[in-house]
């Protein structure tokens, strides 16, 4: 029976997360004015920054990532009537909290004053205590390294990469914990690569113009969709980090990549700025200035919202009617293409409509479970569901109208052998527009419209109809 004490590491080991990266986006969410503090505090060194972001960001420690093969492992260590001590970098307000939540830890040794706990200034700490040999340690990266070589036995836990190899060489490797996960897959998800199908508006100027078949313009047109899908993802990426507190209460966004722990928000950090460096240099060398413009209004609108617009009523759903709309005009100045009125209002007006839509499937949500006050991270109050409804049906239903307006432009008759045929398209729109509400109201639409839509077959068998409709009317 081992009688030494159990020392257990936080950031990367008990926690899949790091509290120094959450307790910084906390802050920056927050205060986004005085981004450049944190690099202030940092000048006076670690333990000051890490005092400072404690102090400024208090974080629900009971919302946190905890790896739970973990702590099995703890509490059976446990029982066997072993002291177990955690040891971490992180500041000791936070290690207090946790270790008042999880109940498992008989001492905390943090971060504080001017020390910052890690690597030698840790194991330094745990020889002075214990004794060299005189303690297990349970940890994961290479800051380990050197607390493993002082300690008796070393515990792995989803050691970083070449970590392990490494502990291996000091001969005292115990035991290697793994969680399993799909790497490869929760990149697909943080990345949202199924939002890419929203970037398919940038062929609309291209199908509206009747130049699809031309190859040059839709070589562009294809361009603009892989650039602009860049840069979404980057959005994506930026906005789950910053949202990692938020999306922790939400019945579905816990479970997205970052806020669960399966991806790592360091390496987060370092992907989003190369996804939107690629796109950006991407767009400067292969399509017209125009476009690269929209796509910096595009990124610099969507911070925008992250910051502090989805907290104001209405502003949000509009930004959001905003941003699918300048997919098309990207499209359109990718290509040299001129953007009608109608086009551009019919996109305002059916998108400010799925914008509620996907609102009200939230205040719906928070209703249904019995919530009165005003929605996380929202402007709104579940009460204001049957303003939402009505907001959204209305502003739907005005789409139509700018597609009946538009079969009477003059621009039409000039595209349309037969735009009289465009009729056809009103009451299918009507059917669809209301369908979605419908099922919104009964609770089937959960999240983005956007993509129920694409899973839904009636929802494709009408946007076929819709094309040939205009394909005949051509």
């Amino acid at each position: 029976m081992h009688t030494l004490p159990l020392v257990v590491d936080l950031d990367g080991t008990l926690l899949r997360s790091d509290l120094l990266v959450e307790s910084g986006l906390s802050y920056i969410s927050s205060k986004p004015w005085l981004f450049l503090t944190p690099l202030k505090w940092l000048t006076s060194g670690k333990a000051h920054l890490k005092a400072n972001l404690a102090q400024a960001s208090p974080l629900d420690v009971t919302r946190l990532p905890y790896d739970q093969q973990v702590i099995t492992f703890i509490k059976k260590e446990k029982a066997k009537g072993r002291t177990i001590v955690l040891a971490t970098a992180s500041h000791k307000i936070y290690a207090d909290q946790i270790a008042a939540h999880l109940q498992i830890f008989d001492r905390v040794i943090a971060t504080e004053g001017n020390t910052n706990l890690s690597a030698d200034a840790k194991r330094n700490m745990l020889v002075q205590e214990f004794g060299y040999r005189g303690f297990d340690y349970v940890g994961n990266s290479r800051a380990d390294l050197v607390v493993w070589a002082a300690a008796k036995r070393a515990y792995l836990v989803n050691p970083e990469l070449g970590v392990e190899t490494k502990a291996n060489a000091l001969g005292n490797v115990q035991q290697v914990l793994r969680t399993k996960t799909n790497s490869f897959y929760n990149w697909l998800r943080a990345l949202r690569f199924h939002q890419w199908l929203k970037n398919l508006l940038i062929f609309i100027p291209l199908i509206a113009s009747h130049h699809l078949t031309d190859p040059h313009l839709s070589g562009l047109a294809a361009i603009a969709y892989v650039l602009f899908g860049l840069c979404a993802s980057s959005v994506y990426l930026l906005n789950d980090l910053l949202d990692l507190t938020d999306d922790r209460y939400h019945a579905v966004k816990r479970d997205r990549p970052f806020a669960s722990g399966q991806l790592s928000s360091k390496i987060g950090l370092i992907v989003f700025p190369i996804l939107l460096l690629a796109a950006f240099l991407g767009a400067s060398i292969l399509l017209p200035w125009q476009f690269t413009a929209t796509l910096a209004i595009y990124y610099l609108l969507t911070l925008a919202y992250s910051f502090a617009i989805k907290q104001i009523i209405v502003l949000d759903v509009i930004t959001l009617a905003i941003l699918y709309t300048l997919r098309i005009i990207a499209g359109a100045l990718a290509l040299g293409l001129t953007l009608t009125f109608w086009m551009l209002a019919f996109s305002m007006f059916i998108f400010l409509s799925l914008a509620f839509v996907k609102r009200y499937a939230e205040l719906r949500e928070a209703r249904h479970k019995g919530e009165k006050d005003k929605m996380r991270g929202r402007g709104y109050y579940p009460n204001d569901l049957e303003m939402i409804a009505s907001l959204g049906a209305t502003s739907g239903y005005l789409s139509v109208m700018v597609l009946a307006l538009y079969i009477q432009d003059s621009s039409t008759i000039v595209l349309y052998q037969y735009p009289e045929i465009i009729w056809l398209a009103c009451p299918l729109l009507l059917f669809w527009i209301s369908r979605i509400w419908l099922f919104a109201h009964r609770g089937q639409v959960h999240d983005d419209p956007v993509i129920f839509a694409v899973k839904d077959k009636t929802s494709l068998i009408i946007c076929a109809l819709f094309g040939f409709i205009f394909w005949a009317a051509a």
